[in-house]
C-alpha cells in the first residue's frame, strides 16, 4: 500500500532535480540550479515550474524541446554558460508564455532565427562573441530585446574588417546591411546557374543541328545515282 501511494498520491512535476533547489516565490514554483556544474539541462525538472535558473554552469546546447513539458514557464536564465548551439526547436512549447530569457556571457557566435523570433519573451543576447550577419540582424530588428544590453551585442566577427569589436546597432545604423549582402551573393548564385543552363541549352542545339546536317549529307549520298547508271541513261 505504501509502495502505491507513493506512485499516486505524490503529484507529479513534485520532484526536484538531485542537483538543483525547488522553493516557491509567492505561491509559483522555481528551481534554482546555479553554479552546479552542469554540463546540460537536467531532464527531471518539475512540470510546474515558473522560473528556472541555470546560470553560471557549463551548459554546451540547447537542443530541441528542451522545455516543452513545462508549460507553465515564465522565465529561464541560462546566462554565463558555454553554449555554442542553440537548435531550431529549442524553445518550442515554451514560446507563448515565456517573459524572459537570458542567453547573455555564453560562446554563441550564430543562433537561427527561428529558435528566437516565435518568442514573445523578453531576450538578453549581451557578451557572446556574435557573427554579424543576416539572421542576427534580423533577430535585433524583430525580437523583444532587453533594451538595456543591446549595445553589447557586439560583432566579434563581421564580413566586414572595419565592423568587428563594434556593437551591431552601431553597425546597422551606420547603413550596414548584412541582408542585402545575402541576396546580392544568392543572385549572383542564381545569374551563374542560369547561365550555366542557358549554355548547355545552346550548346545541345548547336551539337543537333550538326548531327542533322551530317545525316542529310549521309543520306543524300546515298540517294545519288551511281555514275555509270547515269552515263548509260544519256
Amino acid at each position: 500500500q505504501a509502495f502505491f501511494c507513493l506512485l499516486f498520491c505524490i503529484p507529479w512535476g513534485s520532484s526536484c532535480p538531485p542537483s538543483c533547489q525547488c522553493t516557491e516565490r509567492a505561491g509559483a514554483k522555481a528551481v534554482l540550479c546555479s553554479s552546479r556544474h552542469l554540463e546540460e539541462i537536467p531532464e527531471d525538472i518539475p512540470r510546474d515550474v515558473v522560473f528556472l535558473k541555470l546560470d553560471a554552469n557549463s551548459i554546451t546546447r540547447i537542443p530541441s524541446n528542451a522545455f516543452r513539458h513545462l508549460s507553465h514557464l515564465e522565465e529561464i536564465d541560462l546566462s554565463r554558460n558555454a553554449i555554442e548551439k542553440i537548435d531550431r526547436a529549442a524553445f518550442k512549447g515554451v514560446a507563448a508564455g515565456l517573459r524572459s530569457l537570458d542567453l547573455s556571457g555564453n560562446r554563441i557566435r550564430s543562433i537561427p532565427k527561428e529558435a528566437l523570433l516565435a518568442l514573445n519573451a523578453k531576450l538578453r543576447l549581451a557578451n557572446n562573441p556574435w557573427h554579424c550577419e543576416c539572421a542576427l540582424q534580423e533577430v535585433l530588428w524583430e525580437a523583444r530585446l532587453d533594451p538595456d544590453s543591446v549595445q553589447d551585442i557586439t560583432c566579434h566577427t563581421a564580413p566586414r574588417e572595419e565592423y568587428v569589436g563594434k556593437p551591431l546597432l552601431q553597425v546597422l545604423d551606420a547603413g550596414a546591411n548584412f541582408c542585402s549582402v545575402r541576396q546580392r551573393t544568392m543572385d549572383v548564385a542564381m545569374f551563374v546557374t542560369m547561365f550555366g543552363w542557358f549554355a548547355m541549352v545552346i550548346a545541345y542545339v548547336i551539337c543537333y543541328v550538326r548531327h542533322n546536317r551530317e545525316d542529310a549529307r549521309k543520306h543524300g549520298r546515298h540517294l545519288k545515282p551511281p555514275p555509270s547508271t547515269q552515263a548509260h541513261a544519256e
